[in-house]
Order: C-alpha cells, then structure tokens, then sequence
C-alpha cells in the first residue's frame, strides 16, 4: 500500500489562459509599441505646447489647447465637411448596397457577381481617388469629353466648391459598395428560407418580405456596418490628399487633413494631438449612440 502512495504524480498541464497568452503575447506588444504607447503619448501632447521644430521638450499648457479649438473656426469648418461627406457616404453606400445584396438573395448567388464586386474595395484608395480625378478632369477626363459631345458645359467636379465633396464622397461608394453588400449579403443568408416561403404562400410581395422580413431580421449586421462605415468616413484622407489637398478654397478640407496639416505642415503637434483626441471622443459618442439607437445586441432570428 505505501508502494502504491509513493508513485509520483504527474505533472500538472499548463493552462489553457498560459498557453494562449504565449500566442498571443506578440500581437499585445505590438499593440503596446504602436497603438497603446502612440495614443498616450498624444493624449499627453494634447495639454502641451509643442512643436516639431521646437528644441526644447513639450511644455504642460493645460486645458489651452482645448480651450483654443472651441474658437478655431477652421476646425469647425473641417467638421462641417467631414459630415457632409459622412451623410453623403454612408446614405448613398448603405442604401446601393442593401439594393445590390437584396437582388443578389433573392436572384443570383453567383461567385463571379460577387468576386466582381469586391474589385473596386481591393483597389488602394490613392489609386483609385487618382484614377476618378483623371476621369473626372475639366479639360481632358472622359466624363466631360462626353458631355461635350452631348451639348453640354463642362464640370469642375474636382475644381467647384459645391461639388468637390459630393464627388469625393461618390467616389468613395464606388469603391466601398461591393464590401458591404458583400457583408449584407452574408448577413441574409443567415434568415431561414422557410420565413420567405411562408410570406411568400401568404401573399407578401418582395418588398413586403425585404421591408418585414429582411431589414428587422438584418439589424445586427446593419449595426455593424453603419458603425464601421461612421468610424471610416471620419477617416478620410487619402482619397483628399491625392486629389485635391483640401482645394478648391479649403472646401474639401476635411478633419484628417486639417489635422495632418497642422501637425507635419505647420508643426503645431500638441494642437493636432488635441482636435485627435477630441475625433476619438466624438466618435466614441456617435458610436455608443449609434448602437443604443439600433439595439445591435437584439437579433429577432432567436
């Protein structure tokens, strides 16, 4: 029996939380190096005076950073644009998206047709803002030879202040409508078939089916999309800052580019961590708002 009590125990396995913290502990350090260490370091910048061209280290100025942007009329300018564009963009994607991805349920699931629409979102986005700004030219873009031929007076799509951001804004679509159908797509094929044959023997046309079925049953992924497509327009800059550089008259400067152009053309960075740090805010409340509003952890599919 006291043969039996000495046998030695096996030794015991490493967790599974161990195990997976090893795995993942490359993907936490460069997290810390480039996003977590960056966005304190700005938070930081944000309450000082501080300039790239400046020798000495940043000086702690308080809240006057954030006292200056609330009378900087050029940020709020920026703002405006921003939306403009936001409003634009999301309106027009998500309601050509939610065409394209209803017409794709109900008639075709071909791998082709949605290959092919996800070209466009594959393409850099300076190449395709420079691609449209070529198209699209006064003198020499294809869309206004056409015109031309038609009878019609040129447009400075790029060159006019009333249309240079509904057309960065379109441009934008463009490239972006082919992913979300393709995520509104993936989300309608979630809803059970039996749900549409039944409406389907009780009378219901296809719109009564997309407007009482389809869009209720949707909300989470329309959730999801309309917070990431938010968050993404505030974001725009490349498709700017390869066209048009905030021109004609400041009208396409937008958030990003005006911080950008704060920041590495003026060299004021401790006021552009502060119209930064204030972005994340706003965006922060949007999002939050946004998901209370669509109740994206409801799904009626339970």
């Amino acid at each position: 029996m006291d043969d039996l009590l000495s046998v030695p125990q096996p030794k015991k396995r490493l967790g599974d939380g161990k195990v997976a913290l090893v795995f993942i502990a490359p993907i936490l350090l460069g997290f810390a190096v480039f996003y977590l260490y960056p966005t304190i370091r700005g938070v930081w910048w944000s309450f000082c005076d501080y300039s790239l061209t400046s020798q000495g280290p940043p000086q702690f100025v308080g809240l006057a950073n954030y006292a200056h942007v609330i009378h900087d009329s050029a940020f709020w300018r920026s703002i405006g644009i921003t939306l403009e564009y936001v409003v634009i963009n999301i309106g027009s994607q998500t309601v050509l998206a939610l065409t394209l991805a209803a017409l794709m349920h109900r008639l075709t699931r071909s791998v082709v047709l949605r290959t092919t629409l996800l070209v466009p979102w594959l393409v850099p986005n300076v190449t395709v803002g420079l691609m449209w700004f070529w198209i699209l030219d006064t003198s020499v873009g294809i869309v206004n030879r056409m015109m031309r031929d038609m009878g019609m007076n040129p447009v400075g799509f790029f060159a006019n202040p009333s249309y240079v951001m509904p057309t960065i804004s379109l441009i934008n679509t463009w490239a972006y409508v082919g992913y979300t159908a393709l995520l509104f797509y993936a989300g309608m094929l979630q809803i059970p078939a039996d749900i549409y044959e039944s409406a389907a023997i009780d009378g219901a046309s296809e719109w009564r089916m997309f407007t009482r079925i389809t869009m209720p049953l949707l909300k989470p992924v329309l959730a999801l999309v309309l917070v990431v497509s938010l968050i993404g327009s505030f974001q725009i800059f490349d498709t700017v800052a390869a066209t048009t550089r905030g021109d004609p008259a400041g009208a396409s400067s937008v958030i990003y580019f005006y911080i950008y152009k704060t920041a590495f053309q003026y060299f004021k960075m401790g006021y552009a961590s502060t119209m930064a740090v204030l972005l994340i805010l706003v965006l922060g409340s949007l999002t939050f708002i946004q998901l209370r509003l669509l109740r994206a952890s409801e799904s009626q599919l339970a």
